[in-house]
């Protein structure tokens, strides 16, 4: 940083003002101007002969602007209008705290000008090679995968304190160092700041300016998250004194290396994700052997025994992220997928529960899911062998239905103790008789329209799901409720059932799960 002392002290000048001479010099301009500070910002050095500076009035007119605009101080070349620098332009300076000092006339302006361009340039070159050597270090960290701890390490090292990572709720991420980094205090300023500026629609680098952080910390949005994302923010933090070009630069440059690697983690994720809902579609599609099943449960930590835990929730892209993160909170490993089987999206995790109460772990699902207030509507299995998933999911889904359709208030968490008539649809093990079944009541249906009778069997199951109401089982299935009251009254033509007679709706219901099982 190139300050005044500085420059003074190698062009053996005295200063005949003090002033702040540790204030630092942004750039040296040269005016004979009465009033040059509609070309200055603060921060620079103005050198001038002082040609239209004839009376005192003018001297120290001329010395309140300058101090007015903060600049870093001022140098009078003398041996031109003026032989010495005059008293009134002094003693202004003096009683406004502006550095002053004499230029002699056998030093050209030139000679200030070009050893300080010369440091400013030297020092931003040093900042751009410092940047250049930090931003190889978090790319190699990026490209070597070692995570964003060692990057949140990285950053905080480079600008010499600590580095934070905040989401779009304002929830913490990440932060090096964890133990003696960033206190309650100050994080809490910043992310009021960040909140205020967020509100005002300012997404950008800003140095905070409240709380504990004034003047030593750079929030940086992190451009993750896709359109209309509020976006995370990084908030890095120097230990002492203020913040420079370098802790800016270093900013920017690491903001775009974490959003590199939270794009490439959320990558993984939904890789994994897909790879979870493939695999639960093949083991509820009964598709998978018992041992083919197991080594497809392996690689997502899932043992001997499992518990299938369902959620029915008007879904978000975070859903999935939100729930793993309960589980893994809870110490389990979890296969975490959103199945459409039901008709609908119900969001599906499998555990293995080891000792765990598989209905506390549910809540615990549903407590994370509905931290924001909406509705969330769970059921959960037994724990039981691997080879028995498809049975849990069905147990879970029926515990889910069962309770839906009941009249009176509903447990937090549905399980096998609310099953009722559906206990006795899972207990038949055998297949046949659950194929005759499902076909006395839906073969008429499902045969006696043609290409349309799978149409009309997704508009009853619809209905019946959400017991008869017209509106909401419609938007289910994108159509108009006119429309579905029509398949709704063909429906009852072929099978001969009343849908508005709650037996009728049951036992058309218990031959859509039969035919399920069966499958």
């Amino acid at each position: 940083m190139l300050t005044l002392s500085d420059l003074l002290e190698e062009l053996e000048l005295e200063p005949l003002v003090e002033g702040d001479h540790d204030a630092r010099i942004r750039w040296v301009h040269i005016s004979e101007l009465a009033d040059p500070t509609p070309f200055l910002s603060g921060g620079e050095l103005l050198l001038t002969t002082g040609i239209n500076l004839g009376s005192p009035e003018l001297q120290r007119e001329f010395v309140g602007r300058l101090a007015d605009r903060q600049v870093a101080g001022l140098g009078l070349g003398t041996g031109f209008d003026h032989g010495t620098i005059p008293e009134a332009l002094a003693e202004e300076a003096e009683r406004r705290g502006l550095a002053l000092f004499e230029v002699p006339y056998e030093m050209p302006f030139i000679a200030i000008t070009e050893r300080a361009f010369t440091k400013l340039v030297n020092e931003q070159y040093s900042v751009l090679e410092r940047g250049i050597e930090v931003h190889a270090l978090l790319e190699g960290l990026v490209l070597a995968e070692r995570g964003l701890e060692a990057i949140m390490k990285a950053i905080a090292e480079a600008v010499g304190g600590a580095a934070l990572l905040l989401d779009g709720r304002g929830a913490e991420i990440a932060r090096h160092p964890y133990e003696r980094g960033l206190s309650q205090s100050a994080v809490a300023s910043i992310r009021t700041e960040i909140e205020q500026r967020a509100g005002a629609s300012r997404q950008a680098m800003f140095v905070a300016e409240q709380g504990p952080l004034a003047g030593r910390a750079v929030a940086v949005p992190v451009p993750v998250g896709g359109a209309g994302s509020r976006g995370h923010w990084l908030v890095t933090a120097r230990r002492s004194g203020s913040v420079g070009d370098l802790e800016r630069l270093v900013a920017r440059q690491a903001a775009m290396v974490v959003a590199l690697e939270l794009m490439r983690d959320r990558a993984v994720r939904e890789t994994e994700r897909r790879l979870a809902g493939d695999v639960l579609a093949e083991a509820l599609g009964g598709r998978l052997g018992a041992e083919e099943l197991r080594g497809r449960l392996h690689p997502f930590g899932i043992g001997g025994r499992v518990a299938v835990l369902l959620y029915d929730l008007d879904p978000t892209t975070d859903d999935a992220e939100t729930l793993s993160a309960a589980m893994r909170t809870s110490g389990l490993n979890a296969l975490v997928a959103v199945n459409g089987a039901a008709g609908r999206p119900l969001l599906c995790a499998i555990v293995d529960p080891a000792d765990r109460d598989p209905i506390e772990l549910a809540r615990e699902g549903r407590r994370a899911l509905s931290s924001e207030g909406r509705p969330v509507r769970a059921a959960v299995s037994r724990a039981l062998p691997v080879a028995s998933l498809r049975r849990a999911f069905h147990e879970a889904r029926c515990a889910l239905e069962a309770t839906a359709m009941a009249n009176g208030s509903t447990p937090e968490v549905a399980s096998h103790r609310d099953l009722g008539a559906f206990t006795l649809l899972l207990s038949i093990q055998d297949d046949d008789a659950l194929r005759t079944y499902s076909d006395e009541l839906l073969a008429p249906i499902a045969d006696g329209e043609g290409e349309y009778g799978p149409e009309l069997l997704r508009s009853l199951e619809a209905f019946i799901e959400r017991n008869g109401q017209w509106e909401r089982a419609a938007r289910d299935l994108y159509c108009h409720r006119h429309t579905l009251r029509y398949r709704i009254r063909r429906i009852e033509e072929l099978t001969g059932r009343d849908l508005s007679q709650a037996q009728d709706r049951i036992e058309l219901w218990l031959a859509l799960r039969a035919r399920e099982l069966v499958r």
